[in-house]
């Protein structure tokens, strides 16, 4: 396991469109979710122990943060032969086993990661309602241990980027390098 940061991304840089398949057998552009306020990317997989870390943590926040108009969507471009837990029908069932409340796509050919400049599982972007980046970084300040958390940052981002504001102060996010097939 390679541990590896976010990249540091100007603010403001725009969405980059996709259209994926997902495990609810649909497929999924940035124009399905255009009634959204705020557009949460994360790319993230199934095996890695950072993802599964917060996994429940996303879940909740798409929970508390749905009729603010904020969206999340998850990304895998994870998808390598040598992990065999990095198929589609093992994200089906990382899906149902996590009760995921957002669509959870496949990026099979990398493409979507290379074109966002993904680094690591999970690697957060946050786009405001014109599709800027408007926050890049963690979802908190402990990622082992919820019960330890004592900077929430995705939350205060998303409440701030809600009201038309940035959370100034951000901080890269870090997991699992992306599994990379060339």
């Amino acid at each position: 396991m390679v541990l590896l940061e976010s990249l540091k991304l100007e603010m403001g840089t725009s969405a980059i469109d996709f259209n994926l398949p997902a495990t609810d057998g649909k497929n999924y552009s940035l124009a399905d979710f255009s009634d959204a306020k705020v557009l949460v990317v994360v790319f993230m997989c199934n095996h890695c122990p950072y993802v599964q870390a917060i996994w429940d943590r996303l879940v909740k926040l798409q929970d508390q943060f749905v009729d603010q108009g904020v969206q999340f969507v998850g990304i895998n471009s994870n998808l390598n032969p040598n992990y065999e837990e990095e198929t589609f029908e093992k994200m089906k069932e990382y899906f149902d086993r996590y009760n995921t409340n957002f669509p959870y796509l496949q990026d099979a050919s990398q493409d979507v990661a290379r074109e966002y400049k993904a680094q690591c599982t999970p690697d957060i972007y946050v786009f405001n309602a014109d599709r800027k980046l408007s926050y890049h970084g963690r979802i908190d300040d402990n990622w082992q241990d919820e019960s330890a958390v004592k900077k929430h940052e995705l939350s205060e981002a998303l409440e701030a980027i809600v009201d038309g504001g940035v959370l100034e102060e951000q901080y890269p996010s870090m997991g699992c390098s992306i599994k990379w097939r060339d």
